[in-house]
């Protein structure tokens, strides 16, 4: 089978299929494995038997350890370009490779989102994200005053982060009148002097030819400015932590369909219990199937690797049972509290979809 995408999902999916006795090719753009893990220098959250306590970057090393063990072969700098049923092109060192497979996974993550506003198309506004990137994985400051907008667990984390780096977070705003993300994460902020102005939203960014300064706003309960609380924050970077869109553009150039869904990030490929899409033998995993969690996305692949791994006789049918129900058992765990319960009700509707969508095709 052939993996797309080397992060949390795809790791746990070769593992799995691999450990099985399916021979696996793992398929990345970029030059190494690991995905999100690699930026992630946090210690995780959730259960103990499932990397709670542990940082992101050792996680990912863990899992390639195993992978080396399970010799699992692995093209890096790869772009999959064009798809004919089960066939993959790849452009790896300007050379086209053709790619036949009986079974694909598509964990290819999620890119960022952004909003508009005057000024934002200047050097200096960037996705929350992207910024990570820069200071955890190249050691490089994206700038020395920054504005953070979005409290969800991304411009949280990725805050405090930047405070490591040696960055000055003028402050996080928000525009519902809530925090969004973990409150451990808020409170390490809020102990290091950065204020989260929530119902707050950015009016304006300015500079000659870079982010000089950024005007804010307050919020009524309307989401409409109230008169006379702006706000001039003298700012050389804006960073964007406004939500994660699925990257779907492979599924589609599978033909899976798909459906919207604003709490999964948008649109979604339409998949069963097994995380199989609509065209047979093909399977999505982490936040190409929906925006979750890392632990969740690990557990998503999990399913994937085992269940493309029965399809193609490496499980018997009773045992992949057995491990399914092990895996959806975790997978209902991590979605269950306040944080998670929106997502397992959206994810249910999303199966229920994908059940509906195999009967007629069948």
């Amino acid at each position: 089978m052939a993996i797309v995408g080397s992060g949390p999902a795809g790791l746990a999916a070769a593992l799995e299929a691999t450990n099985a006795g399916a021979k696996v090719l793992l398929i990345d753009e970029n030059a190494n494995v690991g995905g999100q893990l690699l930026k992630q220098t946090h210690k995780f959250f959730g259960s103990s038997k499932r990397y709670a306590g542990i940082r992101g970057i050792d996680i990912g090393n863990k899992m390639l350890q195993e992978l080396d063990k399970n010799h699992v072969e692995i093209s890096l700098t790869s772009i999959v370009f064009q798809i004919f049923g089960k066939e993959l092109l790849i452009l790896k060192n300007e050379k086209i490779q053709r790619v036949k497979t009986k079974k694909i996974i598509y964990s290819c993550g999620a890119s960022e989102k952004v909003i508009n506003f005057p000024g934002w198309t200047l050097p200096g506004v960037m996705g929350a994200g992207g910024a990570q990137t820069l200071v955890n994985v190249h050691r490089v400051s994206p700038g020395n005053r920054i504005l953070m907008i979005g409290s969800g667990n991304v411009g949280l984390v990725v805050s405090y982060q930047l405070i490591q780096a040696g960055a000055d977070v003028v402050a996080v705003i928000e525009a519902l009148p809530k925090i969004g993300g973990y409150g451990v994460h808020a409170s390490k902020i809020c102990r290091a002097g950065v204020p989260i102005l929530t119902s707050h939203k950015i009016k304006e960014a300015y500079g000659n030819g870079k982010v000089e300064a950024a005007t804010i706003v307050a919020l009524d309960k309307k989401w409409q400015p109230i008169l006379n609380t702006e706000r001039t924050l003298k700012v050389d970077v804006i960073c964007l932590a406004v939500g994660l869109k699925p990257k779907i553009e492979l599924p589609l150039m599978s033909g899976c369909k798909t459906v919207h869904s604003p709490t999964l990030g948008g649109r979604v490929p339409i998949h069963d219990e097994n995380m199989e899409t609509t065209e047979k033998g093909i399977y999505v995993a982490g936040d190409i199937a929906g925006v979750e969690e890392v632990d969740t996305a690990i557990e998503e692949g999990r399913l994937a690797g085992i269940a493309s791994a029965e399809k193609l006789g490496y499980i018997s049918e009773d045992k992949a049972k057995d491990l399914k129900i092990e895996v959806r058992k975790i997978l209902g765990d991590l979605r269950s509290g306040p944080f998670g319960e929106h997502r397992e009700r959206a994810k249910k509707q999303l199966i229920q979809i994908g059940k509906s969508s195999r009967q007629r095709l069948l």
